[in-house]
C-alpha cells in the first residue's frame, strides 16, 4: 500500500471513529479506491474523413466519394444552407460518439462507406464504417504508428503494423464498444450519480462527448449538452484533474444510495409496523366480542358438567395441536436444511477431489449472488468456474498452489461427515414430533365428536360457530407478527459513517486543489470573453458545479443562462480554451481540445460579432494546441479569416460532400 494510500485511509478512519481494516473493508465492497492518480494525456485530433455513397433526390442525385482533411487549427466548413455542413459534424461524430447526435434518416441512407482517422492521446487511430440502410453492417477501428499509414486501408494490415482494436456488426455493438474505447483512450471514468434514491446512473462517453461538439447558443448547459445529474460540474472537475474528483463521484453516490435505501427499509419497517398494529386493535375487539357471545350461550343454555368439561377439553386439545403442528414444521424446517447443507457438503467433495480450482476456493467465501449489484450468480458462471479456473464472481484466474489436496479433501470429508450427522440427528427428532402431532390431533376429533353429540342441535351451530371463532381469533393473534426493531445494523451503521467521512474528506481535498485553478480559470474566461466580442464584460466567477456569474454593464451580475444565445455560444468556447490555458499552466490534464461548432454566426445579430468570434478563435486555436472545427454559410467571413488550406468549400449551390 503506497503512503497516500494509507494517510487517505487513515483519515477517514479517524473522522469515522473506526478501524482501518473497516475503511478497507467498505472500499473494497464498493471498488472504491483509496488514492488518486494524475490524469494521462487526453488530446483529440481529427485528420482526415472519407465518406461515400448514392445521394438520392433533388439535389446532386448520384454516387458521390468525398475526403476531406482537417487542419490543425480552425477549419471552416462553407457551403449553402442545406447543403451538408452540419452533416459532416455529424458524421465525425457518429464516429467517435458511437451515434451521431442528429444525422437526419435521409442522409444516413445515403452512406455506404465512412471513414475517419484521428489521433486519441498519441495514438492513431482509423475508424472504417460500412453502412446499409442507415445501419452499421460492419465496422472496425485500426491503429497503426502513424496516421499516415492507414489513408489508403479499410482493413487491418500486419505487414504495415496497422491491426484493429474492435469489430462490430452491428450500430448497437459498435456505440458500446466505440464508447468504452474512447475512454479508456482518453482515460475518463464512467460518470455515476443516485437514481430515484436507491438506484444509480451512469453517463459515459457521450456525456464527455457534448463537451467537444457544442450545444446550440440557446441552450442552457455551459459545459456539455446535458444538465441533469450535475453534470456540467462534474464535466468541469474532471476537465480540471481535481484530486479523486472520479473517487469522490462514486463514494457520494454510493453513500447517497445506502443512506436512502436505508431510509426506505426504515419507512417500510414503519408502515408494516403501523399494519400490524391496526391488525392486532382488530383482531383483539373482535376476540372481545366472540368471547362475550361464547360466554352468552353458555348461560342461556345452562349445560351439563360432563358437556362443559368436553368443552375445555377440546379447547385444551386445539391448544395442543396448535403447539404441536408449531413443534413438527420447526423440525421439519430444520431437517431441510440439514439435508441441503449435507447435499452441499456432499458436491463440495466432489469438486474438491476432481478439481483444483474448487480446492483452492475451498476456505473462500461461496456467495449466492454479487456483492456488488446483489445479482445471483448464474449456474454458467459457476461450471465456468470449474471449466476454465475463473472465479464465478470476477472471471479473474484463479491462481495458487495445490500442494496438500489430500487436506482438502479430508476437511471436505469431515464437513460431509458432520452434515450427515446432523441430518441424520434432525430427521430422528422429527418422526417422534409428527407421531405426537397425530396423536393430540386424533384426540381433538374425538372430543369434538362426543361434543357434537352431547349438544342438543339447537345450541349446536351457534356454540360450534362461538368456539371456532375464539379459536381462530386467539391463533391469529398469537401468529400475528411482532414488529421487528428498525434500528440499523451496526455494521450498516459504520458503513455510512466511512462513506460519508470519505466523502467529507475528498471534498475538501478537491475544494483546496480548486481554489489556484479556479481564480485562475475566472480570469481566463473574463479575458476571453472580451476578446470575443462581449466588450461589456467585466468579469466572472465559476463554481465547481459549473454555475457561472457573469458581471457586467457597470456591475450588474447575472447568470449565465440569462445571456444571450451569442454570448452563451462564445462563453463556452472561452471555458474550453480556459480549460486548455489553465491546464497547461498547472500542468494537469484537461479538456481533448477539439470543438465542433455548427453555424456560429446564426447566433450573432451582426456581421462584425461573428468576424470578432472567429478571428480571435482561430487565433486562440493556434496559439492554445485546439483543433476547431465550424460551419457557416458565408464564404467571405471564412476566407477574410482562415487561409485558403483551411477552409472546406463547396461550389455555390452545390452540396459540400
Amino acid at each position: 500500500m503506497s503512503e497516500i494510500e494509507r494517510l487517505l485511509e487513515s483519515r477517514i478512519a479517524e473522522r469515522a471513529g473506526v478501524p482501518e481494516e473497516g475503511v478497507r473493508d467498505v472500499f473494497a465492497t464498493y471498488g472504491l479506491p483509496l488514492v488518486a492518480t494524475p490524469s494521462r494525456p487526453r488530446s483529440l485530433r481529427l485528420h482526415r474523413l472519407r465518406v461515400s455513397g448514392v445521394r438520392t433526390g433533388s439535389v446532386a442525385p448520384g454516387p458521390f466519394d468525398s475526403t476531406m482533411r482537417f487542419s490543425d487549427g480552425m477549419t471552416a466548413l462553407v457551403a449553402s444552407n442545406f447543403r451538408g455542413k452540419t452533416s459532416v459534424l455529424e458524421l465525425v461524430t457518429w464516429c467517435l460518439r458511437g451515434t451521431p447526435r442528429e444525422l437526419q434518416s435521409g442522409v444516413r441512407n445515403w452512406l455506404s462507406t465512412l471513414d475517419l482517422d484521428v489521433v486519441v492521446a498519441g495514438q492513431a487511430m482509423g475508424f472504417r464504417l460500412d453502412i446499409a440502410e442507415g445501419e452499421i453492417v460492419s465496422a472496425v477501428v485500426l491503429t497503426a504508428m502513424d496516421v499516415t499509414q492507414l489513408q489508403s486501408l479499410r482493413e487491418a494490415d500486419p505487414a504495415r503494423d496497422v491491426s484493429p482494436l474492435i469489430r462490430a456488426a452491428s450500430s448497437a455493438s459498435y456505440a458500446e464498444q466505440v464508447q468504452a474505447l474512447m475512454l479508456g483512450r482518453l482515460d475518463l471514468q464512467p460518470l455515476v450519480n443516485s437514481y430515484k434514491g436507491t438506484a444509480t446512473q451512469t453517463h459515459g462517453w457521450p456525456a464527455y462527448y457534448g463537451a467537444i461538439y457544442l450545444p446550440a447558443g440557446g441552450d442552457k448547459a455551459l459545459l456539455g449538452d446535458l444538465t441533469m445529474a450535475g453534470l456540467p460540474g462534474r464535466l468541469l472537475q474532471v476537465f480540471l484533474d481535481l484530486p479523486a474528483t472520479a473517487a469522490l463521484t462514486r463514494v457520494k453516490t454510493a453513500l447517497d444510495v445506502r443512506v436512502n435505501e436505508n431510509k426506505a427499509r426504515a419507512a417500510t419497517a414503519a408502515a408494516i409496523a403501523g399494519e400490524l398494529d391496526s391488525q392486532r386493535v382488530k383482531l383483539q375487539s373482535d376476540l372481545t366480542q366472540a368471547r362475550a357471545r361464547l360466554e352468552a350461550l353458555d348461560k342461556e343454555s345452562a349445560m351439563e358438567e360432563s358437556l362443559s368439561g368436553l368443552a375445555e377439553r377440546a379447547v385444551a386439545l386445539a391448544g395442543r395441536v396448535v403447539d404441536a403442528q408449531e413443534t413438527r414444521n420447526e423440525l421439519v424446517q430444520a431437517h431441510r436444511l440439514a439435508r441441503s447443507q449435507r447435499q452441499q457438503d456432499t458436491k463440495m467433495l466432489n469438486d474438491v477431489t476432481e478439481s483444483a480450482t474448487a480446492r483452492r476456493l475451498f476456505h473462500g467465501l461461496d456467495p449466492r449472488a454479487c456483492p456488488r449489484c446483489d445479482q445471483a450468480i448464474e449456474e454458467e458462471r459457476r461450471l465456468r468456474e470449474s471449466a476454465t479456473h475463473a472465479c464465478a464472481v470476477c472471471a479473474r484466474p484463479v491462481e495458487g498452489d495445490d500442494e496438500t489436496p489430500e487436506d482438502v479433501i479430508t476437511e471436505a470429508k469431515t464437513r460431509l461427515s458432520a452434515s450427515e450427522a446432523a441430518e441424520q440427528a434432525a430427521w430422528d427428532t422429527l418422526g417422534p414430533a409428527e407421531e405426537d402431532l397425530a396423536r393430540v390431533t386424533e384426540e381433538l376429533a374425538a372430543v369434538q365428536e362426543r361434543l357434537r353429540r352431547a349438544q342438543t342441535a339447537s345450541q349446536l351451530p351457534a356454540r360450534l360457530a362461538a368456539q371456532e371463532a375464539v379459536l381462530r381469533l386467539e391463533g391469529a393473534l398469537d401468529f400475528l407478527p411482532k414488529p421487528r426493531p428498525t434500528a440499523a445494523a451496526p455494521a450498516e451503521t459504520a458503513a455510512v459513517d466511512i462513506l460519508a467521512a470519505g466523502a467529507k474528506i475528498l471534498e475538501d481535498d478537491s475544494k483546496d486543489a480548486a481554489a489556484a485553478l479556479f481564480g485562475a480559470l475566472n480570469a481566463e474566461i473574463a479575458e476571453l470573453g472580451r476578446r470575443f466580442g462581449i466588450v461589456s464584460l467585466e468579469s466572472v466567477e465559476i463554481d465547481r458545479s459549473a454555475r457561472l456569474k457573469v458581471t457586467k454593464d457597470g456591475g450588474i451580475e447575472d447568470r449565465f443562462g440569462k445571456q444571450s444565445a451569442g454570448e452563451r455560444l462564445r462563453l463556452r468556447i472561452a471555458v474550453v480554451i480556459a480549460l486548455l490555458r489553465v491546464g497547461a499552466a498547472h500542468g494537469v490534464s484537461t479538456h481533448p481540445g477539439l470543438l465542433l461548432i455548427d453555424s456560429p454566426k446564426a447566433e450573432e445579430v451582426q456581421d462584425l460579432d461573428a468576424h470578432t468570434l472567429l478571428k480571435e478563435l482561430s487565433q486562440l486555436a493556434a496559439d492554445n494546441k485546439l483543433q476547431a472545427v465550424i460551419t457557416t454559410a458565408d464564404p467571405v467571413l471564412a476566407h477574410d479569416v482562415l487561409p485558403p488550406d483551411s477552409v472546406i468549400e463547396a461550389a455555390d449551390g452545390a452540396p459540400l460532400w
